[in-house]
């Protein structure tokens, strides 16, 4: 091998050493990362802290529902028609219609016809949805800095990373049907 060569070989040893591998469930590493990732994901979804959390994040007496507030993130930076908020909310537009029935009825949004095209219903945040999500991005910052802060910053940078990976791995999901499939070995039915 030449010199010209190595640079090129080194490059390709790094692309194939970061390059994904496929999951084989008859590893029992494999089998043992997946169901730890699997627990984790439930954790994240449904694990006890999640009370605590959303109390704290949506407040108490009068909560704002976690779906609302993804709402509420996007009609703070700005107005948008209801397919705009479908699309960016991934959910389908009667479901987006339900949303924001009940922003406008919790007096946490506003809708009204486009400037230019009276057929087009657009949306925006209140006065009130405003200092809501104001109060709840808030505490949503404070928290997400006590958890990251249990994390270096290149483990932090890895994390992002990762999710980053993890959420475009289920983006390539979508559309996949159901199928049967028997449970592979080495993998416990509960």
């Amino acid at each position: 091998m030449s010199i010209t060569d190595r640079p090129s070989a080194v490059a390709d040893a790094r692309r194939a050493a970061d390059a994904p591998t496929a999951v084989d469930f008859t590893n029992p590493v494999d089998v043992e990362q997946a169901m730890r990732i699997g627990r984790a994901w439930i954790e994240l979804r449904r694990g006890a802290w999640t009370q605590h959390l959303r109390a704290y994040l949506f407040g108490e007496d009068d909560p704002i529902e976690p779906g609302q507030m993804d709402a509420l993130d996007l009609l703070a930076r700005r107005d948008r028609t209801m397919k705009q908020l479908a699309e960016r909310l991934r959910i389908d537009p009667s479901s987006a219609t339900r949303a924001v029935q009940r922003l406008v009825a919790d007096r946490l949004a506003e809708r009204y016809d486009a400037p230019d095209d009276g057929r087009i219903v657009m949306v925006r945040i209140s006065g009130e949805g405003r200092r809501r999500h104001t109060a709840v991005a808030e505490r949503r910052a404070t928290a997400m800095a006590l958890l990251l802060s249990e994390f270096d910053s290149e483990e932090r940078a890895q994390l992002a990373g990762l999710l980053d990976r993890f959420v475009t791995a289920l983006d390539g999901l979508d559309g996949l049907a159901p199928i049967s499939i028997s449970r592979p070995a080495g993998i416990p039915s509960d």
